[in-house]
């Protein structure tokens, strides 16, 4: 009983007697400075057992555990230990005292003899609430390196769920491209065989009236040519009775000139087949969105939502993300998916209606978490309060920025020459330049966007 009554009392972090003992909204109690210490590396504040999110962050003392874990702490300072049950081997008397210079347990009598005359002696008592102070300490570390191997293991359980997540969703989404795709090319295979079933049909009818018409100019003339047989075939008293008619007869039927064949009667396969599949190709190109820059959802904020073709951005309500490490934890931002370490690359940006952003390129090393992340291996441009203005890690404008006289930016395109060590801004409406950092580049860079507002920024 004694056992559970302590473990009852027992942090769940710091595994000891609470110490100012706090309560949550689920009823789950911890050290106020334990609970403090995990919460500083949580975007959430949840209850570290069932992860229910915590209405507070300032939880209420729980003076009725609090009351309890003192009174259990005073009685078991008092009760008697093992310890001072244990008695002397050579005096058979309780082991009450303690050595200092021998570092053993002895007893009254043992403190009056030669073996330890002039050695200093304190009670067990004293000397083992000394130790535990002592021990609490060098235990201290070990505790919080467990709480680290707690935190970054909870990290990964969260990653590996989150994994899941991302699988289902990306799958998800290749199959409704492809889903669109498919559609498309069984819609222009339909319309390729209307078509060729259309020119088969209307040449076929030619054909059929031409041989129609043909056959009627047969028959007539196999007529005549019959008669006229018959009336040859007879005796010469009849023939030549007959003969004014058949000849009339036969002259009646006038012969036209002789029937041509049809010109571009077949069926034109060329117009059908040439070129089919790149035809098709750039048919679809029509249809397919294309943006100079994808985001990486992997680096972006919890704040920030993402279009799910990962085009544009705006901040909204706090998502449940795993804390990787390429994601920033502080600074409201999100990197492009694929970096540059040569030539030269451009993208235009969609600010319309955004009362606050920035913009520009960040090296690969930029730190992403904490708010120093912002200021280094960043040249960027921002909007903010209605002033636009440029910050670099170097050069004049790393310390107080340049002021840009622009107003009313709607869409901005960015222009990065690497090989030039070149980063330039543009109005993309009406083609003014607005600010160009000239800086050697060492590493890849990656496009760079922040936002804390909920209005859309969209990249083209």
């Amino acid at each position: 009983m004694a056992l559970q009554a302590e473990k009852d009392l027992t942090c769940p972090i710091c595994h000891d007697i609470f110490n100012n003992p706090v309560v949550l909204s689920c009823s789950h109690s911890f050290c106020k400075d334990c609970l403090r210490g995990w919460w500083t590396e949580k975007l959430i504040h949840e209850c570290p057992l069932c992860k229910e999110i915590a209405f507070s962050s300032n939880p209420p003392l729980n003076l009725a555990l609090k009351n309890l874990c003192e009174d259990f702490l005073q009685h078991r300072d008092q009760r008697p230990s093992a310890e001072s049950d244990a008695v002397c081997s050579l005096h058979s008397e309780k082991l009450q005292l303690f050595c200092l210079t021998h570092q053993q347990p002895v007893c009254v009598v043992c403190l009056h003899s030669d073996a330890h005359a002039g050695h200093k002696i304190r009670t067990i008592r004293e000397v083992a609430q000394d130790h535990k102070v002592e021990l609490r300490k060098i235990l201290k570390p070990v505790r919080e390196k467990l709480k680290t191997f707690e935190g970054v293991k909870e990290n990964c359980d969260q990653t590996a769920e989150y994994i899941q997540v991302q699988a289902r969703n990306t799958e998800r989404q290749i199959q409704e491209q492809f889903r669109k795709l498919h559609q498309f090319l069984k819609e222009e295979e339909e319309a390729r065989l209307s078509a060729l079933r259309e020119e088969a049909k209307r040449k076929s009818k030619v054909m059929k009236e031409k041989t129609e018409g043909l056959s009627r100019e047969i028959a007539a003339l196999s007529e005549t040519i019959r008669v006229t047989q018959d009336r040859i075939k007879a005796d010469d008293v009849s023939f030549m009775h007959d003969y004014n008619a058949a000849v009339s007869r036969v002259q009646q039927r006038p012969l036209q000139a002789d029937p041509e064949l049809v010109s571009g009667a077949l069926i034109d396969q060329a117009k059908h087949l040439s070129n089919l599949s790149l035809n098709t190709w750039k048919k679809m190109k029509k249809i397919v969105s294309h943006s100079a820059v994808t985001l990486d959802p992997n680096s972006a904020h919890p704040d920030l939502v993402l279009s799910q073709d990962l085009t544009s951005l705006y901040c909204g309500e706090r998502q449940r993300l795993p804390n990787n490490p390429e994601r920033f934890d502080s600074c409201i931002s999100v990197l492009g998916s694929e970096g540059f370490n040569s030539g030269t690359h451009s993208w235009c940006v969609m600010v319309r209606g955004s009362p606050t952003w920035i913009l520009g390129v960040a090296a690969e090393s930029v730190r992403r978490k904490g708010d120093v992340a912002i200021k280094s291996g960043l040249w960027r441009i921002l909007f903010h309060r209605n002033k636009y203005t440029a910050w670099s890690p170097t050069g004049p404008e790393a310390e107080t920025g340049a002021l840009l006289s622009v107003k009313n930016l709607s869409c901005i395109r960015v222009e990065l020459d690497y090989d030039r060590g070149m980063l330039s801004f543009h109005n993309n409406e009406n083609n003014t330049h607005l600010h160009t950092f000239t800086q050697p580049f060492t590493e890849k860079m990656f496009p760079y966007f922040n936002t804390n507002a909920a209005a859309l920024v969209e990249i083209n």
